[in-house]
């Protein structure tokens, strides 16, 4: 029998075509539609009755973090809740301070981010549809950790859009879906600071990363919140430089 014609040859095929699209680069848009995808990114971000929604996809890369940083620091991670509220948990079980806690800790606001920052340099090398991929093998790794029905939801949701983006759209609407992807993350990485920080002048956000970083160190939170920002803000003059093609 052909080897073709079988289920594990057919997926194969699946697998070595996905591989090829993913490490073959393209050429990067005009930069009217790398401007537009920045402006719509804006507007998500900015627009509040969008941001409720798309604000899920920055929880997932938040907590995604902090599971990330628990894992490399050699801490159990038990698992991740995401919230219909855009809240989200990372359990994880270790010691109860230390480095492996204070990076765990940190990780959540500047993960978006840094995962924006890596997929402008993605971009920068002609991998969009390589970048849009690997979104797809990140969120099928968080999903071995997540253990609420919404947060599976949530997970499946995003992974399914960038499967059908990735698969069926033709190349320069892939292209310019990456290039969407990674503003919203340069953007939105920074939004949820901003919020952080007026929440905790309100005093309502008294176990907040940053709060718990200032037990944890004896730092106060308020110059935590100001380290997320220079690093979330960091990240998208940097990203937006290598999107743009821009010498710093």
């Amino acid at each position: 029998m052909n080897s073709t014609s079988s289920p594990f040859g057919a997926v194969g095929d699946v697998l070595g075509q996905i591989w090829t699209n993913a490490t073959t680069p393209v050429d990067p848009p005009a930069q009217t539609v790398v401007l537009t995808m920045c402006a719509v990114a804006f507007l998500i971000v900015a627009v509040r009755p969008v941001w409720v929604i798309t604000r899920h996809v920055i929880t997932i890369a938040h907590e995604g973090a902090h599971g990330f940083a628990a894992l490399i620091t050699g801490r159990k991670l038990e698992g991740i809740r995401l919230h219909s509220d855009t809240s989200g948990l990372t359990v994880s079980r270790g010691a109860p301070r230390g480095f492996g806690m204070v990076l765990t800790a940190f990780a959540g606001y500047v993960g978006p981010g840094l995962v924006g920052l890596g997929a402008a340099w993605l971009l920068r090398q002609g991998y969009a549809v390589g970048l849009l991929w690997l979104l797809v093998a990140l969120l099928g790794l968080l999903l071995l950790q997540i253990r609420n029905w919404f947060g599976l939801w949530s997970v499946l949701v995003s992974g399914a859009l960038l499967v059908f983006v990735s698969w069926t759209l033709e190349p320069p609407v892939q292209s310019a879906v990456a290039y969407a992807v990674t503003w919203f993350l340069l953007l939105g990485a920074v939004r949820p600071v901003l919020e952080l920080q007026v929440q905790r002048a309100r005093g309502r956000a008294r176990t907040s990363d940053a709060d718990q970083l200032a037990r944890l160190t004896g730092v106060p939170g308020l110059l935590w919140v100001g380290v997320f920002l220079a690093v979330t803000v960091g990240s998208l003059v940097v990203g937006g430089a290598w999107i743009l093609g821009v010498a710093l």
